[in-house]
């Protein structure tokens, strides 16, 4: 097969077939024929050299050229397709390294083998063109609903026509109870769209909370209009879900709207979702009324919030405490995840018990450590003191007020709750330094005894040891992974010390250490404000 001019005409005409098949830019296949040629052409005037083809876009004419690039005399390495500035004296007048000589060569006859080889380069070529094409159009459209086709079952997995490409709705990302024939029209969202070696891969989901988003942003003009925003979407797929919605428009009741006439609106996002029940939820930025309304059906007596470990504590009558788990423990995940905290549940009966036993225990420690007896040592729980330290150093008044309490017995509690503590900042103190303990950690400011205590048990004994921790070592904190937060206990957390706090002292032990210039964290606070200034004058 040579290219004559009998059939040059021939392959604009098949590069423009194939095009408008593939739908791909002809030019992309006309360059994938002018590389084809030119593996052909090495094979027939040698593999080394440097040969290009290229065909005119009106024409169909093809134009075998040899390439030989000037190099240095000690790079030359390929005779064949490099020479030296004074071997290219014979072909330029003053040859610099970079010339390069071009000469026209005689097309080459495709024998069979040449002319498969040609033929594959181009398949290849218009696969990889089509998967570009197919990756860019998809690409941007992650994160919204697309209607397919089915086209075939595999292993669970459903392959959807999505018109330009296939698609893979995975077995774990279907509704449970769902089943899919060959040609059945099926919705979906558009998980992810990844390029890989084998072509542009388009993740599909139903069970991802976006897609019931994306649907009520399909049933709800106001969605859509932005006057109504889906702040958080928990779901059970194909059981139930919990979704929280905000209006910025006084007058448009963001669960009416969303509900619509006698429940139109949610009803077509529960008919496409095969009948999951749907509970949407007033949104509240602040966090224990957002729960108080997620935990619905279920009536709450109290919240209380732990915003450093992320959880909550809810407390439910005794005969609401079925309700507010669920099925399964369906109704509290939910409000978990909707949330994002950790919830904790339990009914009055428990709470009650819980204080009374903290009510017991903090009247023990006044009994044993002020010798006092039961019903004195009760007065003071009851009055809120929780340890020595409120006590010790309370104002006077505030102990005054305290029945029986006149101003001789109070300045006897403060003496003995300050003795006892002296004590035990002594005992501490000798323990650190048996420990090993150095005097430049003693005399850092903020640390107590007790506190210098937990950090030689921990192998802080210096001042560098201390300026060394993270602020979560001291502090604690949690960890998430793979889903599950789990607690990160701190060494200096049984007393109280914040992640802020703990912050600020391992930064002034490195100041003092002179490990940091207090001018640059002055530098560094001005530039954040003058950012957060330009960010607000922006606004």
């Amino acid at each position: 097969m040579a290219i004559t001019s009998a059939n040059q005409l021939e392959l604009l005409q098949t590069a423009e077939a194939v095009a408008r098949e593939k739908m791909i830019d002809p030019s992309l296949v006309i360059e994938a024929m002018e590389e084809s040629l030119a593996r052909a052409a090495k094979s027939r005037y040698g593999a080394e050299m440097d040969i290009r083809v290229s065909i005119d876009r009106k024409t169909g004419r093809a134009t075998f050229t040899r390439v030989r690039t000037v190099v240095e005399d000690e790079e030359l390495e390929n005779y064949q397709a490099e020479l030296t500035v004074e071997q290219a004296k014979q072909y330029l007048d003053n040859p610099v390294v970079g010339d390069t000589i071009v000469d026209e060569v005689p097309p080459v006859e495709l024998g069979r083998i040449a002319a498969q080889s040609a033929k594959q380069v181009i398949l290849q070529k218009v696969r990889e063109a089509e998967r570009d094409r197919q990756y860019e159009e998809f690409k941007d459209r992650a994160g919204t609903i697309i209607n397919g086709v089915v086209k075939r079952e595999e292993y669970g997995n459903v392959i959807v026509d999505v018109g330009a490409g296939e698609a893979i709705l995975r077995r774990n990302e279907k509704i449970g109870r769902e089943s899919y024939r060959p040609n059945d029209r099926i919705r979906c969202y558009v998980k992810d769209v990844r390029r890989e070696t084998r072509g542009p891969q388009i993740f599909l989901s139903r069970t991802a909370p976006e897609f019931m988003a994306e649907l009520f942003k399909m049933e709800v003009p106001e969605i859509y209009d932005g006057i109504i925003e889906i702040k958080a979407v928990a779901r059970d797929p194909g059981s139930r879900a919990k979704i929280g919605v905000v209006s910025y428009d006084n007058s448009i009741d963001p669960v009416g709207a969303c509900v619509g006439m006698r429940g139109s609106r949610v009803q077509a996002v529960v008919n496409e979702l095969q009948g999951e029940k749907i509970d949407i939820i007033p949104w509240n930025e602040d966090m224990p009324t957002f729960l108080v309304n997620a935990l619905q059906p279920a009536e709450v007596a109290k919240v209380v919030l732990d915003e450093d470990a992320e959880r909550i504590e809810v407390v439910v009558p005794d005969d609401q405490l079925s309700l507010a788990i669920g099925r399964r423990g369906q109704n509290v995940r939910l409000a978990s995840q909707l949330t994002g905290l950790d919830i904790d549940i339990l009914t009055e009966e428990e709470e009650s018990a819980r204080r009374q036993a903290e009510f017991a225990e903090r009247t023990k420690l006044f009994m044993d450590t002020l010798d006092l007896d039961e019903f004195f040592a009760q007065l003071l729980v009851s009055e809120g003191f929780t340890n020595l330290e409120e006590v010790a150093y309370v104002e006077v008044d505030e102990l005054l007020v305290i029945d029986g309490v006149d101003e001789d017995t109070a300045n006897e509690l403060q003496a003995r709750a300050r003795d006892f503590l002296d004590e035990q900042n002594r005992k501490a103190l000798e323990n650190a330094k048996a420990l090993g303990v150095q005097d430049s950690l003693i005399g850092f400011e903020g640390l107590t005894p007790q506190m210098i205590e937990a950090l030689a048990k921990d192998g802080v004994f210096t001042l560098e040891d201390f300026a060394t921790c993270a602020d979560w070592e001291l502090a604690g904190g949690w960890t998430t992974v793979d889903g599950e937060r789990s607690k990160d206990d701190g060494v200096l957390e049984p007393f109280d010390v914040g992640l802020e706090e703990a912050q600020n002292m391992i930064m002034t032990a490195r100041i003092q250490l002179g490990w940091v210039d207090p001018a640059d964290l002055v530098s560094e606070e001005e530039t954040e404000e003058d950012g957060e200034a330009t960010e607000e004058a922006g606004a």
